[in-house]
């Protein structure tokens, strides 16, 4: 398997649906605007989409892989279709009981988590409706993640890596067709994430059946692998959970900062996610099954290697990236913003978070590369202790930076959090032996230093000569916007060249 094309196949993927999900806000915001049904949709859609943050796509996966990634290459194709079954029923078992008790105790946890609502009863009723609807996608995107773990540790990443789009189509077709149907019209969101979620597990199992891995579920509750990944479970949970904790930390701080500071932080982050989920989520996508299998075979030298082309490419990818997003703040959120009621004042306050943001990005994703080095060795609780020391670091930050940099503060006490957990992973890799760098990482850094340098150039250059960002319309300034960054690009991928860069130089091969 060749790791370059299989993470430009996962990248290309996440950036559809990244450019879906754009697509999709801009058609619910016109078809719906914005309130008190909105309201409802967002506080339904919150806490599901939570739980699929925490277990599904981040505990149940660090869990589950190493462990399979193990069977498979340990076990035989008998026992592995067994561990599956036997997961997939304790899994289907315990959320149908979670989705059952959600539904039936919707009044309850409405009020628990927007209070607010209880006061119009209308809009109370509204929003209970709404959670019932959407709650089971928890059950559906948890087994669709199950599915996608497989199918990665098979090596077919395009497939899991392309269910994410579906959601959003689903949201894009109810939303601009079937709301006349509905009353209110705002329960068609509730049911096209309903719909998305049954398409994204539909859409994975003739590929689990090309592999031999479409199996019933079975419930065993003595099977000594699912107790292993029970286990793994508890950490990984309170790992996931804690960078979502911080988050809503600091969307108190940012509430207590004037109008319009937590949109700003939220328009930042929004651009940040493309060169995050492009890159990062991709990279940690196709590394963890790879590692696990590797740390199965015993290969330490190549469980070294892969560690060392997964840090190289992301040096070698997000350095420019953040760059990029610094030196383009004001052409990115002028040009994809500054519209209507989005005045001057919020563009450059977003452009403020974008920076302080910017400053993190490198390390975001690098902790996607590291903690992968952990999990694929089934050692969980290292990354979650330097998740909890991240935590207490990124309060400390808020109580430092609110005061002289305001929303801007914020967005780098998570930049400088990140950074501080990149540092401490590689750190306690080093320190165990589990990862030493190899050799030529001075000359490589010299000549991305160098490309970069060219890079940055080039944009500030092009800059000086244009026009102010605010003027012409929107095509007008995506126009410019598209050629700084075409030039911007082509500066330096051809620097990269004449220094020696070369595409088969990172053309690795895995398990």
């Amino acid at each position: 398997m060749n790791l370059l094309k299989s993470l430009a196949a996962v990248s290309s993927l996440t950036m559809v649906s990244r450019v879906l999900g754009f697509v999709r806000d801009t058609i619910i915001a016109r078809t719906f605007g914005a309130g008190a049904a909105s309201d409802a949709f967002v506080v339904a859609f919150k806490l599901p989409n939570l739980l699929r943050r925490i277990f599904a796509e981040g505990a149940f996966s660090q869990a589950f892989v190493p462990i399979l990634a193990e069977y498979k290459m340990q076990q035989g194709e008998e026992a592995t279709r067994t561990f599956v079954a036997f997961v997939s029923g304790l899994l289907t078992l315990v959320l149908a009981l979670v989705t059952a008790t959600g539904v039936l105790v919707a009044p309850w946890i409405v009020w628990a988590t927007a209070p607010g609502f209880a006061v119009e009863a209308e809009r109370f009723e509204l929003t209970v409706d709404l959670l019932r609807i959407t709650f089971p996608y928890i059950l559906l995107i948890s087994l669709s993640s199950l599915a996608g773990a497989i199918l990665n540790t098979w090596n077919r990443f395009s497939v899991p890596a392309f269910v994410p789009t579906l959601l959003n189509l689903s949201m894009i077709v109810f939303s601009l067709w079937l709301t006349p149907y509905f009353d209110p019209p705002i329960k068609a969101l509730g049911w096209a994430v309903l719909v998305g979620g049954l398409l994204q597990l539909l859409w994975q199992l003739p590929h689990l059946k090309k592999i031999g891995m479409l199996v019933l579920p079975r419930l065993n509750l003595r099977d000594s692998g699912v107790w292993r990944v029970l286990r793994q479970m508890g950490p990984a949970i309170f790992g996931v959970s804690v960078s979502q904790v911080s988050l809503i930390i600091n969307t108190i701080f940012a509430s207590f900062l004037v109008a319009g500071s937590v949109s700003w932080m939220y328009y930042a982050d929004r651009l940040m996610e493309l060169p995050s989920g492009v890159l990062g989520v991709a990279l940690g996508t196709i590394l963890l099954p790879a590692l696990s299998k590797t740390y199965a075979s015993d290969d330490v030298e190549q469980y070294r290697r892969l560690l060392d082309w997964g840090l190289r490419l992301c040096v070698l990818l997000v350095l420019p990236a953040a760059l990029a997003l610094a030196v383009l703040a004001e052409p990115l959120t002028v040009s994809l913003f500054q519209y209507g009621r989005f005045s001057a004042t919020d563009a450059a306050m977003t452009q403020q978070a974008l920076i302080a943001y910017s400053v993190g990005l490198l390390g975001i994703i690098l902790v996607k590369i590291l903690a992968p080095g952990f999990y694929a060795r089934q050692d969980i609780r290292t990354p979650v202790k330097i998740a909890v020391v991240t935590l207490l670091f990124t309060q400390l930050m808020n109580l430092l930076l609110i005061g002289p940099l305001a929303h801007a503060g914020l967005a780098l006490a998570i930049s400088l959090a990140a950074c501080l957990n990149a540092v401490l992973l590689y750190w306690q890799l080093r320190r165990r032996g589990i990862f030493c760098p190899l050799p030529g990482w001075g000359l490589f850094l010299f000549k991305v230093g160098v490309a970069v340098a060219l890079m940055v150039a080039v944009l500030l250059g092009l800059m000086a000569y244009m026009p102010a960002w605010a003027e012409g319309n929107m095509a007008e300034r995506l126009l410019r916007l598209t050629a700084l960054v075409g030039a911007g690009l082509f500066a330096y991928f051809a620097m990269l060249l004449l220094l020696g860069f070369r595409l088969r130089d990172f053309a690795r091969r895995a398990l």
